[in-house]
């Protein structure tokens, strides 16, 4: 069983870019797709992005597409998203979630990943 652990989030302006690390400890992270997800105080946890783990083929959401970018590191056993031009609305904690056998053409459900990092916390603001 795979640990994720996420790192990478602070407090940022609007404008400015971040990357988020999502570390796998006790496995090799090759085999599983890895979604990342953010939940802002209020709302539900929304999938903003997955990385397949057979062609390494990527999924964005409409919120964040064409600002952010996931990406994997097979020698450092972690997934990066790096988010650029972010906002305001970006403000959020954000997790990374694996599972294997999935397809990232089905992404969304946090419900259908089984592992959890326990989250980074993004704030964007003035």
């Amino acid at each position: 069983q795979v640990t994720l652990v996420e790192s990478g989030g602070g407090l940022v302006q609007p404008g400015d870019s971040l990357r988020l690390s999502c570390r796998g400890f006790g496995a090799t992270l090759d085999y599983y797709a890895i979604g990342w997800f953010r939940q802002a105080p209020g709302k539900e946890r929304e999938g903003i992005s997955c990385i397949s783990s057979m062609d390494d083929g990527t999924v964005y959401s409409e919120s964040v597409r064409g600002r952010f970018a996931i990406s994997r590191d097979y020698a450092e056993n972690t997934v990066y998203l790096q988010m650029n031009s972010l906002k305001p609305d970006d403000s959020a904690v954000y997790y990374c979630a694996a599972e294997t056998h999935y397809s990232c053409s089905d992404f969304g459900l946090p419900l259908d990943f089984a592992t959890w990092g326990r989250g980074t916390q993004v704030t964007v603001a003035t």
